[in-house]
């Protein structure tokens, strides 16, 4: 059995690589996934017939021998699909716009257009293939909505054409009015009027950049809309809006630039997101807000560099201590090396905590200096292995709020990031 699927939060550019994909490979069955974005939920409650879909929970895994991914490379944005990432005798074909992710394709058809449909209707083209009104319809629902229009810097000559190549084959713009409208109601002004009242501009690397923070409860509709119309009217190269919803203790980020030099995509892919050059997001659970800003200028300032490894910044050797340590011994270690924090290792090596400045609040009594540090020090500890990115080292840090990550080849400490680290890095002040 062959299958094509896309991504969660599926949204128009998906839908249509997905239908493209059933026309490119005749006979493979169209798995949708359970979230789709709200514009094409109601399209889908008209047009879902004509499709065929499926759902992941009516496939069985076990009969797949080859899934198409289209509109994604990335095994966490899939729906139900993990089992067959370790499956070594199903073929992996990967559609995608978008840069490399990591999903191992046996097949890799991939450009950066503006949208995905774009580089399969250039198949499409290739192999001579009938598309219908309707079908031509839902292509150019995707590529209006990935390309805004045909009007994002992401946008291509490619994307053009493919725009013209549609309105050949009948796409009714009519229907793509009705169903691209975005909902614009009081709740989306009401938060658009106070990000504007409280809109503040800063210069970052020679670049206009606003950050908007706001709280808000539970999900509210088409933020994007209203960040990329805040962009507009506050009139910088970039705007980001971080809403933090209270109710679920998570951050919705959100950016929107109109220059190919701050790429949108990029930074909400560090962040654990996706997106375009010009438009993308990000949901971080259990965040601070003003860890995610702090970042967002440093990644602007680094220009949103290809992540190097972290053997290139981490530092090494690392100071530790083992769990018999005395409190006072480690205040006297953090007082000669400079440190604010050291790993506690086992007889094995293996990190079991974390002392740092922070822990020594818990201490009372004098008497408590000759304690074992294993009383006091931190024992949720976040390890990162030494394979691993800057980039992912800064995502960890924004996630869990912390300063300095153990670094871990074959269950040992073998260095230490700290956030200093990942400053340099996007900073670009690493030595040559």
């Amino acid at each position: 059995m062959q299958i094509i699927t896309t991504h969660k939060g599926t949204d128009f550019d998906a839908l249509a690589s997905l239908v493209a994909g059933t026309i490119i490979y005749p006979g493979s069955k169209p798995v949708l996934p359970g979230s789709v974005n709200p514009n094409l939920k109601s399209f889908l409650s008209i047009h879902k017939d004509l499709f065929g879909f499926y759902s992941p929970g009516e496939i069985k895994l076990e009969e797949v021998k080859s899934m198409v991914v289209v509109d994604t490379n990335s095994w966490r944005r899939l729906d139900g699909m993990a089992p067959l990432k370790t499956r070594s005798n199903v073929e992996i074909i990967n559609w995608d716009h978008h840069p490399e992710g990591d999903i191992k394709a046996d097949e890799v058809y991939r450009e950066e257009l503006g949208a995905n449909i774009t580089l399969m209707l250039m198949e499409i083209q290739k192999l001579r293939k009938l598309i219908t009104p309707i079908q031509a319809t839902l292509f150019i629902m995707g590529l209006y909505e990935d390309t805004g229009n045909l009007t994002f810097t992401s946008t291509t000559s490619k994307d053009a054409l493919a725009a013209a190549y549609l309105l050949d084959r009948k796409a009714d713009l009519q229907i793509l009015s009705t169903f691209l409208r975005h909902s614009y109601g009081k709740k989306q002004k009401d938060i658009l009027f106070e990000m504007i009242q409280n809109a503040e501009r800063m210069e970052v690397s020679g670049f206009s950049i606003s950050i908007a923070r706001m709280d808000i409860e539970g999900h509210v509709q088409n933020l994007s809309v209203v960040v990329q119309m805040y962009r507009e009217i506050v009139n910088v190269d970039a705007a980001f809006a971080i809403f933090r919803d209270t109710e679920r203790d998570r951050c919705m980020v959100i950016g929107r630039s109109n220059l190919e030099q701050i790429n949108i995509g990029l930074i909400m892919r560090s962040m654990g997101g996706g997106g375009h050059p010009g438009a993308g997001s990000a949901l971080l659970k259990a965040t601070n807000p003003d860890v995610i800003e702090e970042m967002l200028i440093e990644m602007i300032r680094g220009n949103q560099q290809t992540s190097i490894m972290l053997s290139d910044i981490m530092s090494y050797p690392v100071v530790t201590v083992t769990e018999d340590t005395t409190i006072d011994e480690v205040a006297m270690i953090l007082r000669e090396t400079g440190c604010t924090g050291v790993p506690v290792v086992n007889e094995n090596e293996n990190v079991v905590g974390v002392i740092s400045r922070r822990d020594f609040r818990k201490i009372k009594k004098n008497s408590h200096m000759q304690s074992p540090v294993k009383a006091f020090m931190s024992r949720d500890v976040i390890t990162i292995d030494h394979t691993r990115s800057a980039i992912d080292a800064a995502r960890l840090m924004i996630k869990h709020d912390i300063g300095r990550i153990p670094v871990i080849e074959d269950g040992r400490v073998i260095g230490i990031v700290t956030r200093s680290d990942v400053m340099l890095y996007f900073y670009d002040l690493l030595p040559d």
